[in-house]
C-alpha cells in the first residue's frame, strides 16, 4: 500500500511560509466546498431563474478585475506590500458573504452592485499576493506535489461538504452558510501574520503591460491561460446551475451526487502530484489530460439522469486531475523562472484568465438565446483543448 506519509510524499519539508499560505488556504476551501457549487444557485433563484443576469454578474466581476489588476498591482500592491494585501483581503472576503447574508428579493438591486465592486477587490487584493506568494515559497522539485497536495485538500474537504451544505440549505437557508464563511475568512488571516514579506515591485507602465499581452512572440502561453479561464468558467458557473436544474431544484440530491463525485478523486490527485514531478513531463500529462477532460464535456451536453450526472461527472473529475495538476505545477514553474518579473508575469496571467471568463461569459449569454444551457459545454471543450498549449519553454516567456 502507498505511503502517503508527508515526509515519503516530498523530498523535503515545505517552508513555514507555504505552510502558513497552506493553512489559510485550506479555510478559504473549507468556504468554496460550502459554497462553490450553491452561490450560482443562489443567485440562479435570487433573480428569478434568469441565467444571464447570473452569467452577468460573474462575467462582469472576472471583466473589471481583469481590467483593473493592472492598477492593483501598480497602486495597491506596491504601496502595501503583498502580505498586508492578503490580510486586507480576508476582510473583504468576509464582507462579500456578510453582504449575501443580508440580500434578499427586496434589497437586492442595491446590494448586488455593492457586492459586486467588494468581490472584485477582494479579487485584487488577494490572487496576486497569493500566486506570487506560492511561486516564491514552493520549490521546483516538489512543485507538482505540493499542487497535488493543495488540491487534494480542496478534494478531502468536497468529500462531505456539498452534502452538509445541502442539508444546511434545506434545513435553515442559505443565510447558515454566508454566516460560516464570514467566520472562516476572518479567521484565515491569523496564518498570513507569519509569512514573512516578500520584496517585489512591479515596475510596468500600463501601455508597456498590454504590448506584451498582446505580444505575438507570447501569444500561444496568453491563449492557454486565457482558455484555462474561460473553461473553468463553465464548470463553476454553469454546471452546478445545470445539475440544479436536471434535479428539479433539489438541494440535498445537488449535494450528495456532488459529495459522490468528488470523493472519487482524492487518492488520484496525490498519486499525480508526486509522479508530475518523479516521471513524467508535465507538458505531457497536461496533452493528455486536455484531450480526456474534452471528452468529458462532449459527454455532458447529453446527460439526461441523475445517474448519468454521477458517472459522468466522476469521469469528468478524474480526468480534470490529469490537466489541473501538471497545469499549476507548470505554470508556478513559469512564474518562478521570471525572477524579479514574478509580479508582472502574474499580472498578465491574472489578465488572460480572467477576461477568457469573461469572454466566455458573453458567449454563453449569446448560445443561451438559441440552444439549451447544456450546449455551452461545447464552448468548454473548444476552451479545453487550448489549454494544452502551454509548454515547458514558455519557461522563456521574458527572454528573447
Amino acid at each position: 500500500m502507498p505511503d502517503f506519509s508527508l515526509k515519503r510524499y516530498f523530498d523535503k519539508p515545505p517552508s513555514k511560509e507555504l505552510f502558513c499560505l497552506y493553512v489559510g488556504k485550506t479555510m478559504l476551501m473549507a468556504v468554496t466546498a460550502l459554497l462553490g457549487i450553491f452561490l450560482p444557485i443562489f443567485l440562479y433563484n435570487l433573480f428569478d431563474h434568469n441565467l444571464r443576469v447570473v452569467v452577468s454578474y460573474y462575467g462582469l466581476s472576472h471583466l473589471f478585475y481583469g481590467l483593473f489588476v493592472f492598477f492593483g498591482a501598480k497602486l495597491l500592491l506596491n504601496k502595501l506590500g503583498y502580505k498586508a494585501a492578503l490580510q486586507i483581503s480576508t476582510f473583504l472576503g468576509a464582507l462579500f458573504y456578510a453582504i449575501f447574508y443580508l440580500i434578499n428579493s427586496h434589497n437586492y438591486i442595491y446590494l448586488i452592485p455593492v457586492s459586486l465592486v467588494v468581490l472584485v477587490a477582494y479579487r485584487l487584493f488577494y490572487w496576486l499576493p497569493y500566486h506570487i506568494d506560492f511561486t516564491k515559497f514552493s520549490d521546483r522539485e516538489n512543485r507538482g506535489r505540493q499542487v497535488g497536495f493543495f488540491e487534494a485538500t480542496r478534494s478531502i474537504l468536497g468529500i462531505i461538504s456539498p452534502f452538509i451544505a445541502g442539508a444546511l440549505i434545506v434545513c435553515y437557508g442559505f443565510n447558515v452558510l454566508f454566516l460560516i464563511a464570514v467566520f472562516f475568512y476572518v479567521l484565515s488571516g491569523i496564518p498570513y501574520l507569519f509569512i514573512s514579506p516578500i520584496k517585489e515591485h512591479f515596475i510596468w507602465k500600463f501601455r508597456e503591460t498590454w504590448n506584451y499581452f498582446f505580444s505575438r512572440k507570447r501569444r500561444r502561453t496568453i491563449l492557454a491561460y486565457t482558455a484555462h479561464g474561460a473553461e473553468n468558467f463553465v464548470d463553476a458557473i454553469i454546471w452546478p446551475i445545470f445539475i440544479y436544474q436536471l434535479l428539479r431544484g433539489n438541494f440535498l440530491e445537488v449535494g450528495i451526487i456532488s459529495t459522490l463525485i468528488v470523493g472519487v478523486s482524492v487518492l488520484m490527485q496525490l498519486i499525480l502530484g508526486r509522479h508530475v514531478d518523479l516521471k513524467f513531463r508535465k507538458e505531457k500529462i497536461l496533452k493528455w489530460g486536455s484531450f480526456f477532460h474534452a471528452t468529458g464535456w462532449i459527454i455532458k451536453v447529453f446527460i439526461l439522469t441523475p445517474l448519468q450526472i454521477f458517472v459522468v461527472g466522476v469521469y469528468h473529475k478524474f480526468t480534470r486531475i490529469f490537466l489541473a495538476i501538471p497545469f499549476d505545477s507548470l505554470n508556478y514553474d513559469i512564474a518562478a523562472d521570471q525572477g524579479p518579473y514574478v509580479d508582472e508575469f502574474t499580472v498578465l496571467r491574472e489578465m488572460a484568465t480572467n477576461l477568457g471568463k469573461a469572454s466566455m461569459a458573453l458567449l454563453v449569454i449569446f448560445i443561451s438565446f438559441f440552444f439549451g444551457l447544456q450546449w455551452t459545454f461545447l464552448l468548454a471543450v473548444l476552451a479545453t483543448v487550448f489549454i494544452g498549449l502551454l509548454k515547458k519553454q514558455d519557461l522563456e516567456f521574458f527572454r528573447a
